[in-house]
């Protein structure tokens, strides 16, 4: 089966636009974790005295520099750490500080000598399998080579392995797990022990896939949870040192475009844009894509058609541990909603983004498991089908219908129905408030649904810088060969 992802040609994409399913794919390995034991797992003693600063938005201003809060406030560094160059930002496309064509292959972040459980390390290199880094290998040649895409989030641990294919790709394998890596990072500010056990855990069996496919062009990203732990980086070291595999942490403005990028085909063409959000475990993207402005010359990608970003520090594991998640009365349900509508405050050219939306000819656009699951509810599936979710276009009555359902059911029921489950009754609710506070203040009248986002926008991006879509030169005498 073949995903389309981002016409890499063209972006105003040839997607269907009223309701039409794009091809589908194979979704979530079954593959379970042998429990094999993990290094040395200790960490140093939580420093006493500090307090953490408020984590606020960080959005594109206008005037080129990174923006955070209302009053520009950026994170300070943990203790005994460089702080990090502030990211520079601006209003338009997210930057690309990530390594070009033609750039020798990057090392990771992180320091060489610390070890798993914080102490010195010599030779690390010898200890546990060869790392994967990004761009470590070259590219297979013919049709067979295989690109991977990994996305650790705050929730989730995902993998897509795939083979490119004419205006897109074939997924061969894939894998996914909640791993809830950023479980109390809001509360202590660092990964819980547990929460890097079950991470690692399946970390091991994405490293596994990878081997036995014979991968050759990977990327491997981490996002919020690590971008916001004290022990992020420490985290990431153990994990090179126990599977092999070198994360990095990548910025908000790259995750921002790597969701345009991969979400890209599902953008109705003949509309104006539209309002990309994607609600993470621990941040939430918003993106105002503007098909009325023409792109400049050589930059046809639809990521270049974004006008202005704006990433919430907000996502349904830090809303749920601070107002809970299994008894949510409609008070505190109206409690998150009012949280985040805070922070919409902050979104830049605010004032524009609601005209085009009064204008009728934006539509919302969504990539995240809040989002997944009202399309799952509405469609009445017995099961949760991701062929049958994936372009799904609803309303603005149909969302608001599928909300009055959601909310309205109690702990147990949310953990029977077959589109929410176990492990995502608790965290529902808290998606539904952000999603809320975003319908509240841009009401579009068409909500469309994406069961895709980071991994295919990180395959879409290495297939282009690859140049596997350039079309063949001509044979002599004009002919295309």
């Amino acid at each position: 089966m073949t995903n389309t992802g981002e016409d890499p040609r063209d972006a105003d994409s040839t997607a269907p636009a009223n309701g039409a399913q794009p091809p589908g794919r194979s979704h979530v390995g079954t593959v379970e974790t042998s429990g094999a034991p993990h290094g040395a797992t200790g960490q140093p003693a939580k420093k006493k005295g500090r307090r953490r600063k408020k984590r606020r938005p960080v959005y594109a201003n206008a005037n080129g520099g990174a923006g955070q809060g209302a009053n520009g406030a950026g994170r300070s560094a943990p203790h005994g750490k460089a702080a990090r160059p502030a990211q520079p930002t601006r209003s338009g496309p997210p930057p690309r500080p990530d390594r070009q064509r033609g750039d020798p292959p990057n090392s990771p972040a992180r320091g060489e000598n610390a070890g798993a459980n914080g102490h010195a390390v010599s030779n690390v290199h010898a200890v546990g399998p060869a790392p994967i880094r990004r761009g470590d290998n070259p590219v297979q040649d013919g049709p067979d080579r295989l690109y991977a895409a990994l996305d650790l989030g705050t929730n989730n641990c995902r993998l897509l392995i795939a083979q490119p294919r004419d205006r897109g790709f074939r997924v061969v394998d894939a894998f996914s797990r909640i791993v809830r890596l950023g479980e109390g990072v809001g509360k202590s500010g660092r990964l819980g022990e547990a929460a890097m056990d079950r991470a690692v855990d399946a970390l091991r069996i994405c490293r596994s896939k990878l081997a036995d496919r014979g991968v050759m062009r990977t990327r491997l990203i981490a996002t919020e949870a690590c971008r916001a732990a004290e022990n992020g980086e420490l985290f990431l070291e153990r994990v090179r040192v126990e599977t092999g595999l070198a994360l990095e942490i990548v910025s908000r403005e790259t995750e921002a475009r790597l969701a345009v990028s991969g979400c890209a085909s599902l953008i109705d063409p003949n509309t104006s844009g539209a309002l990309l959000f994607d609600i993470g475990g621990g941040s939430s993207e918003l993106v105002w894509i503007d098909l009325t402005r023409t792109p400049e010359r050589n930059r046809r990608r639809m990521s270049d058609r974004i006008r202005t970003w704006a990433s919430l520090p907000v996502g349904v594991v830090t809303l749920s541990e601070r107002h809970g998640g299994e008894r949510v009365t409609p008070a505190v349900f109206e409690a998150m909603v009012a949280e985040v509508t805070e922070m919409l405050l902050v979104f830049p050219e605010a004032a524009a983004l609601d005209q085009a939306v009064a204008g009728g000819n934006l539509h919302m656009l969504g990539t995240s498991g809040t989002v997944t699951t009202l399309a799952g509810v509405h469609l009445g599936l017995p099961r949760y089908d991701r062929r049958k979710v994936d372009g799904t276009w609803m309303t603005a009555d149909e969302v608001n219908q599928m909300m009055t359902i959601i909310t309205g059911m109690d702990y147990e029921a949310r953990i029977a129905n077959p589109c929410i489950g176990k492990e995502r009754a608790d965290l529902v609710l808290a998606g539904c408030a952000i999603l809320e506070a975003i319908r509240r203040r841009w009401p579009c009248q068409r909500l469309r649904v994406a069961d895709r986002g980071l991994r295919e926008g990180i395959l879409v991006e290495m297939m282009a810088e690859d140049g596997v879509w350039r079309r063949q030169p001509p044979r002599q005498g004009g002919r295309p060969s």
